[in-house]
C-alpha cells in the first residue's frame, strides 16, 4: 500500500543524495577509502545490465566517461566551494578513461579523486573556522554571489579564501539581521563549518562508491541510479516510516535540507504553510530551542524532525526561491501518522455567477493515485482505490445537479499505474488507455476493458508542472479521446518506467552485499502515439506562469529521455470541436485582463521569479535591512488588498494574513478560472451528448509481440 501512496522515485529521495546516505559515527581514516572486491563484482554487474537492459542505448565510451567526470565533480563540489580549477584541470586526464576503467572494474581513479576533494573540504573550513572570530566591516558595500553552481572553480587558494570570506560575512550577517547575539552567532557558525568537515570526514568506501556509481548512471539517464547495500537497508526503514511525523519527503541540496514533497493529508499539508522546494535551516523540539541544521546530514535532520504522535515540532524554514539574507520564516506542526483515509479524493462545489444565473461546478481533488493492494488481492469487498473514491464522489456530485465536473491533478505525482487507467475507464468507452514500449521495441497496451460510462457530462482535468507519470496517463487519455478539457500548465513530463534489480541475486556468495540499482526499461506512449515524457501533456488552455516551462519537470533535468512517438493504438474517440480551444482561450485571455486578482497574483509570480534569478545579495547591513523591510511592507500591501478583493476580512495584529488556498477556495485563483473555463466549454458546446467517431486504425493490442 505504501508503494500505491508514495512513488518509488519520491520515496528514495530520502536516501539518494551524495552525502545523505549513511555514514558511521566516527571519522573515516583517510586511508580506508579505497574500493573493495564486493564494489567490484557489483560494477560488473551494473555496467552489464545498463548495458543490455537499460532503455536507452548507451555505449560506455569516451563520450559518455566525459559525462561520468562532470557528474562526479558536481556531486562531490556543486556549488564550487572547495576544488580549485588545478584540481579540475589534474582530474580532466580522467575524461576518456573513466570508462575504460569501469569496464575493468577499476575504482581507484574515484576514491583518489574523493581523497583529494576531502583534503580541500578539510583546508577550507580551517579557514572558515578562523573567519569566525574576525570583525567584518558591514557598511562596506559588496556583494556574495550565493549560488555558485554555474561559477568558474577558484582559480587558486586566494581566490578561494575570498569566496569564503564574504560566505562567512553574509553567514554572520544574515544570523545578525536575524536578532542573534554576536556569541550565539559564533558559537553557531562554528558548529556548522565544522559539521561540513565532519560530514565529509564521516563518508565511508560505501558512500563514495555510491556517488561515483550514481555518476555514472545519471550520465546514462536521471531515473536511474544505484544504491550501496546500507542506503538500500536505509530505503526499506524509510519507506515504512516514510508516512508518519510532518508528512513531507525530503532530500539534501548542497548543504540545505529540502522538501522534495507535502505529502497530502499529513500535517505540513493540513497545516499549510510548508511548500515544495523550501529549506529546513533549522528545528526545535516544542518550545525548545531551535538547532542550526545547515550541513546536517539528512538522517540527523530527519531524526530531528520525527517523534512521537501528538507532539509539536518547529522548523525553521528559508522559502523556495528565496535568497539566504531573508529572515526565516517559523512553522509549527503537530506530528500525526498519516492514513489512507487522509491522502484519499475529496471533493467540493463551486457556483460560478454567469449572465444566465449560477453554474454549480463539482470538484474531485486528487493527490495519487493510490491502491491498497494487499486489500484486493485477500478480495476484501471494500478495499480503498481512487477509482472506488472518485466513482462514489461524482454520483454524490450528480445527485447535487452539478453542471460539470473539474479533476484537480495539481501537485499530484502519480502512482499505481493501473488505477490511472481504471479511473480513465471511468469517464470513456472501453479501449486502450496507454502504450508502454520496453527496450527491445516491443509494445503492451493497457485497456480499459469496462463498457460502461459512470459519467458521461462536462469534464475539465486541471494540472499543473508537477502533475506526473499516472496523472499524465490519465489526462493524455481524456484529451485524446476528445473526452473532456485539460486545462492549467504542462505537466511534469515524466513518462519512463523503473524497475529495482537487487544485484546480490547474481552472485553465488553467501553472504555478499551488492546493493541495489534502478533502471529504466520502458518508456508509456499516449493511444495517439504520443509520449508523455519529456513534453508531457500540453493543455487546451494553457494558464500563464511566470516561470520558463524549460527550468521545470523532465525538460529541465540533465541527460533526461527525449520526447518520442509510436504508431497509433486502435481507439475510438468522442468528437471535439477544435474550434472549442481557440474560442475557450479567447475568452480565458479576455477574463484574466480585466481580473486584479489574477495582476496581483501574476506581479507576486513574476517578482519572486526575479528574487529566483539574482544570485548576488549585499553584504551591507543597512541596504539588506532596507530591502527587508522593502519586501515585507509589499507582501503585507499586497495580501490586505487581495483580502479586500475576494471580500474576506483585514487581520489584526500579529496575525498572518497570507491566503493560504487549501483553506479557502477563494483564494485559489486558478480552480476558480478552471471552473469558469468550464463553464465556457459548457456553453459553447452545440451539443451536450456524447458521440464516438468511428474509425479503425491498424494497430491493434499486443502484449510485447510482435505488432
Amino acid at each position: 500500500m505504501l508503494k500505491s501512496l508514495i512513488s518509488l522515485a519520491t520515496a528514495l529521495s530520502f536516501v539518494l543524495t551524495a552525502f545523505s546516505a549513511t555514514a558511521v559515527e566516527v571519522l573515516v581514516d583517510s586511508a580506508s577509502l579505497v574500493p573493495t572486491e564486493s564494489q567490484r563484482k557489483a560494477t560488473h554487474l551494473i555496467t552489464r545490465f545498463i548495458s543490455t537492459y537499460h532503455y536507452r542505448s548507451t555505449p560506455l565510451d569516451d563520450a559518455l566517461s566525459e559525462k561520468i567526470l562532470e557528474r562526479y565533480l558536481d556531486a562531490l563540489d556543486p556549488s564550487h566551494h572547495y576544488l580549485l580549477a588545478e584540481d579540475i584541470s589534474r582530474l580532466r586526464r580522467l575524461e576518456h578513461q573513466l570508462d575504460d576503467m569501469l569496464r575493468r572494474a577499476e575504482l581507484d581513479a574515484a576514491f583518489e579523486t574523493f581523497r583529494l576533494f576531502r583534503t580541500r573540504v578539510e583546508e577550507t573550513v580551517n579557514y572558515a573556522e578562523g573567519l569566525v572570530e574576525e570583525e567584518f566591516d558591514f557598511s562596506r558595500d559588496e556583494g556574495y554571489v550565493y549560488d555558485r553552481s554555474e561559477a568558474a572553480w577558484p582559480a587558486d587558494r586566494r581566490e578561494r579564501e575570498e569566496i569564503w570570506r564574504k560566505r562567512v560575512k553574509n553567514d554572520i550577517l544574515t544570523l545578525r539581521l536575524a536578532g542573534k547575539e554576536d556569541d550565539e552567532i559564533r558559537d553557531t557558525l562554528a558548529k556548522r563549518y565544522h559539521r561540513l568537515a565532519r560530514r565529509v570526514g564521516q563518508l565511508s568506501p560505501g558512500d563514495v562508491y555510491q556517488t561515483f556509481m550514481n555518476a555514472y548512471t545519471a550520465a546514462v539517464e536521471p531515473h536511474t541510479s544505484y544504491f550501496s547495500p546500507r542506503t538500500s537497508e536505509n530505503f526499506k526503514i524509510h519507506l515504512s516510516l516514510s508516512l508518519e511525523g510532518i508528512g513531507a519527503a525530503l532530500r539534501t541540496d548542497d548543504e540545505y535540507t529540502v522538501v522534495q514533497r507535502v505529502i497530502a493529508g499529513g500535517p505540513a499539508d493540513k497545516q499549510g504553510e510548508l511548500q515544495t522546494d523550501d529549506r529546513i535551516t533549522g528545528v526545535a523540539q516544542e518550545d525548545g530551542q531551535m538547532v542550526d541544521v545547515v550541513a546536517w546530514r539528512l538522517e540527523d535532520v530527519v531524526d530531528l524532525i520525527r517523534g512521537p504522535k501528538g507532539t509539536e515540532v518547529r522548523l525553521e524554514v528559508l522559502p523556495e526561491g528565496a535568497d539566504p539574507a531573508l529572515p526565516r520564516k517559523v512553522i509549527h506542526l503537530t506530528r500525526n501518522t498519516i492514513k489512507l483515509e487522509e491522502q484519499a479524493a475529496k471533493k467540493w462545489i463551486l457556483d460560478v455567477d454567469t449572465d444566465v444565473g449560477a453554474r454549480r461546478i463539482g470538484v474531485v481533488e486528487i493527490p495519487s493515485f493510490y491502491l491498497d493492494s494487499a486489500a484486493e488481492a485477500r478480495g476484501d469487498e471494500d478495499f480503498r482505490s481512487t477509482t472506488r473514491d472518485v466513482s462514489r464522489l461524482l454520483a454524490e456530485l450528480e445527485d447535487e445537479a452539478v453542471d460539470g465536473i473539474v479533476i484537480d491533478l495539481r501537485g499530484n505525482g502519480g502512482g499505481a499505474l493501473t488505477e490511472a487507467v481504471r479511473l480513465s475507464g471511468v469517464f470513456i468507452d472501453k479501449g486502450p488507455v496507454v502504450q508502454v514500449r520496453d527496450s527491445r521495441g516491443r509494445t503492451k497496451v493497457e485497456n480499459d476493458s469496462d463498457p460502461s460510462l459512470l459519467y458521461d457530462g462536462p469534464l475539465a482535468v486541471l494540472v499543473d508542472r508537477y502533475s506526473a507519470s499516472a496523472s499524465e496517463i490519465f489526462a493524455g487519455a481524456i484529451k485524446d479521446y476528445g473526452r473532456g478539457i485539460i486545462i492549467g500548465e504542462p505537466t511534469y513530463g515524466k513518462g519512463t518506467v523503473q524497475s529495482l534489480v537487487d544485484l546480490d541475486r547474481y552472485v553465488d556468495e553467501e553472504g555478499v552485499a551488492l546493493g541495489q540499482l534502478k533502471t529504466t526499461i520502458a518508456q508509456f506512449f499516449r493511444v495517439n502515439g504520443a509520449s508523455t515524457q519529456h513534453r508531457g501533456v500540453q493543455p487546451h488552455v494553457v494558464f500563464p506562469t511566470a516561470f520558463d516551462i524549460e527550468d521545470h519537470g523532465e525538460r529541465a533535468l540533465k541527460n533526461a529521455l527525449p520526447w518520442d512517438n509510436i504508431r497509433e493504438a486502435k481507439y475510438r474517440p468522442y468528437r471535439f470541436e477544435s474550434r472549442l480551444t481557440a474560442e475557450l482561450n479567447g475568452l480565458h485571455a479576455q477574463r484574466l485582463s480585466d481580473d486584479p486578482v489574477f495582476d496581483l497574483v501574476m506581479l507576486e509570480a513574476r517578482e519572486n521569479k526575479t528574487r529566483r534569478d539574482q544570485k548576488v545579495v549585499s553584504l551591507n547591513e543597512a541596504k539588506r535591512k532596507q530591502e527587508r523591510q522593502q519586501r515585507e511592507d509589499v507582501r503585507e500591501e499586497r495580501t490586505s488588498e487581495l483580502r479586500a478583493l475576494l471580500g474576506l476580512p483585514e487581520v489584526e495584529g500579529d496575525e498572518d494574513g497570507a491566503l493560504d488556498a487549501s483553506k479557502d477556495k477563494r483564494a485559489d485563483v486558478w480552480l476558480n478560472e478552471a471552473a469558469r473555463v468550464l463553464v465556457d466549454y459548457i456553453d459553447l458546446r452545440t451539443d451536450t451528448g456524447l458521440k464516438l467517431v468511428k474509425r479503425d486504425l491498424p494497430v491493434e493490442s499486443c502484449i510485447f509481440g510482435d505488432c
